[in-house]
């Protein structure tokens, strides 16, 4: 294998619906302090895990607007210097925002692999990820498009599944050519898949050189392709940031990666992957990843509880006290609370899409907001007026 550089795409975007009222669109999961390796954010923890590959080269990170100035604080404060970070005017999904950046790359003249990563996934065994994309950088080396399979260990239905031609054991890295991908599946064929060593969770982790994605989107989306390259090549750089022409990205096709390249193309490999991964999507995940005490709760900030068990609880401001408690999420902010049993951590978006729906603010919006010269927080307000705390 060739010492070919490894440029890092950070995906950043989010609605930040799905661990309300923590994360919002304002401040997306992906910069929140959950999960066990909590003392970082998912966002700089995604950064430092792949330090250790060889070859690796500046980030790029693309993200929306509303989030450019907590992403360039949180990977200044890790000594991150970015190669870029790309604003997106509107979310446009996974395969416009792959484009621009392999777009970028070959632009400079580079056509590096291009490690695509979501910046909202924890993974507990750092030594055993890096593995699988070693692995996975043959392939790369070969012109195909690598995607990563974790290995399931439980029927869930919150993960979509890759079908692959050959099965992929636990402790083995060499890969398989991608059969087909499956849609979440309901509990009865989660079961069924469970036991077939071919199907293994879809991690959205993704490795190629960025001349062979362009090849492919290019050829199965020349729309998104023509629009996107258009998009970047009339940027404007504003600060640390650039911003890709909005009017021209408006007309881009909202699609996800795998549905525009992966699910079509004839090149796509999946590499097993067993590194302790979970994408933290609800928060019964979030509580299953947390450290928790004898009575299997999870606690975070001004807590007492009283014969509770199996639960989660946190708070930023006012005392939670909890008595005779079991299978709940309590979260507690300074302008909301959420209370819901464990079981029902699907259904905190549509608490989140009602509130948009009533234009509340707090439905995608929290009260600190960042700006470059720091942040500043509303500690109250009414019809006419508020009143903030400015940090600089």
């Amino acid at each position: 294998m060739k010492n070919d550089k490894i440029v890092p795409l950070i995906l950043c975007g989010g609605k930040g619906s799905r661990l309300w009222p923590l994360s919002r669109q304002s401040f997306s999961k992906q910069f929140l302090h959950i999960g066990k390796n909590n003392n970082k954010t998912l966002l700089q923890n995604t950064l430092e895990r792949i330090s250790k590959l060889e070859n690796i080269d500046k980030p790029i990170l693309i993200c929306n607007e509303d989030n450019r100035f907590i992403v360039a604080e949180q990977i200044r404060k890790i000594n991150i210097e970015p190669k870029a970070i790309i604003l997106e005017p509107f979310a446009r999904g996974t395969a416009p925002a792959i484009t621009i950046g392999a777009l970028k790359l070959l632009k400079d003249k580079n056509d590096p692999h291009l490690l695509v990563l979501p910046s909202d996934h924890e993974i507990s065994c750092d030594e055993e990820f890096l593995k699988s994309i070693r692995s996975g950088l043959n392939y790369s080396q070969e012109g195909k498009l690598v995607t990563f399979g974790v290995i399931p260990n439980n029927p869930s239905t919150a993960y979509g599944y890759i079908e692959s031609e050959d099965s992929l054991k636990e402790g083995s890295y060499k890969g398989s050519k991608v059969c087909s991908f499956v849609e979440k599946p309901c509990l009865e064929k989660a079961k069924t898949l469970l036991s077939n060593n071919k199907f293994t969770w879809n991690s959205g982790i993704f490795l190629f050189k960025a001349s062979s994605f362009i090849n492919e989107i290019n050829k199965y989306e020349p729309k998104v392709f023509a629009n996107c390259k258009e998009a970047i090549f009339k940027n404007i750089i504003d600060l640390d940031f650039q911003r890709i022409n909005k009017d021209i990205f408006f007309e881009c096709k909202n699609i996800s990666v795998d549905i525009a390249v992966m699910e079509r193309t004839k090149n796509a490999m999946v590499v097993p992957m067993k590194a302790g991964w979970k994408d933290l999507g609800s928060w019964s995940e979030v509580w299953e990843s947390s450290e928790k005490d004898n009575d299997g709760n999870a606690i975070n900030g001004n807590v007492i509880l009283k014969n509770c068990s199996k639960s989660f609880f946190h708070s930023e401001n006012r005392l939670i006290a909890g008595i005779g408690l079991q299978d709940l999420i309590v979260v507690e902010t300074s302008d909301a609370l959420l209370v819901l049993n464990k079981s029902h951590s699907q259904k905190v978006k549509e608490v989140v899409e009602e509130l948009n729906k009533n234009k509340k603010s707090m439905g995608f919006e929290h009260k600190k907001i960042y700006r470059p010269w720091g942040s500043y927080t509303t500690l109250v307000e009414d019809l006419n007026w508020k009143v903030k705390k400015i940090e600089v």
